[in-house]
């Protein structure tokens, strides 16, 4: 079931989505050769609280899951998604996506943002650069009119234009009151297909891309996946809300 959100929940996730902009503001000034991830973790955590709110991920549990044991997911190189923060050192020439959601007054935020490590190489900053970019494009069709699949589609067409390949497996998702809501945004896809979206949606779009194979596996640890070749990935991410006219940004950092 798909929830229109009022204009004050839509503010109560704006608040929520702050806090995670001015969090991934800050840590990127943290993210050098030589930090651990769990390092990273720890700030994280110790920062969202400081903002009167709750690490969402910490101690969710999905299909498949018992509890996430930490604040971010931080995943490096060849991890896609849901890398746990650990005594993993950062080394010059890595990338490292940081995905990160909280809780506000009883609504959710979700982002992610990949940072270069150090110096990297033409090639992995051209993928993170065309990540970035992709979702923009997905954000530019989520319009009140257009169809769920018009998102995917943009993302998808912009990315393998580019020479680079899309996650099928991971997708981006509604999210309120709950961090993780109908409908299912697909980062693929042919245009005008599924629901009309409305105004007062509130939904998490986030491509996942590789540099090789679109195919990902998962860890033995049951959490962290990663790419079938061992090539690279990156991995942005906002959460929005569809309005009678363009598409607003919730996680932001403060002006």
């Amino acid at each position: 079931m798909i929830t229109l959100k009022s204009p004050h929940e839509i503010e109560l996730m704006r608040e929520a989505g702050k806090i995670l902009g001015d969090l991934l503001k800050t840590i990127g000034g943290l993210i050098k050769p030589g930090i651990t991830t769990l390092e990273l973790d720890e700030f994280a955590e110790d920062f969202i609280l400081s903002r009167n709110a709750k690490p969402a991920f910490k101690g969710y549990v999905s299909a498949f899951n018992k509890g996430y044991p930490a604040t971010l997911c931080t995943s490096v190189n060849e991890s896609v998604v849901h890398e746990i923060p650990s005594q993993r050192v950062l080394k010059d020439g890595d990338i490292i996506s940081i995905d990160v959601g909280s809780l506000y007054n009883g609504y959710y935020g979700d982002t992610a943002y990949t940072f270069p490590v150090g110096k990297i190489d033409a090639h992995t900053q051209k993928l993170v650069q065309i990540t970035q970019d992709a979702l923009y494009k997905g954000i530019n069709q989520a319009r009140k009119g257009n169809h769920l699949s018009d998102i995917g589609h943009a993302i998808q067409t912009y990315v393998e234009k580019n020479g680079f390949a899309v996650v099928r497996e991971f997708t981006g998702h509604g999210i309120g009151t709950q961090l993780h809501e109908e409908p299912v945004v697909l980062n693929f896809g042919s245009p005008h297909r599924g629901m009309k979206l409305e105004s007062g949606m509130t939904i998490a779009i986030e491509p996942m891309i590789n540099i090789g194979t679109w195919k990902v596996k998962t860890s033995s640890d049951g959490w962290k996946v990663v790419t079938r070749d061992g090539k690279l990935s990156a991995h942005f991410e906002h959460t929005i809300v569809i309005t009678d006219s363009e598409p607003q940004i919730l996680t932001l950092p403060s002006q």
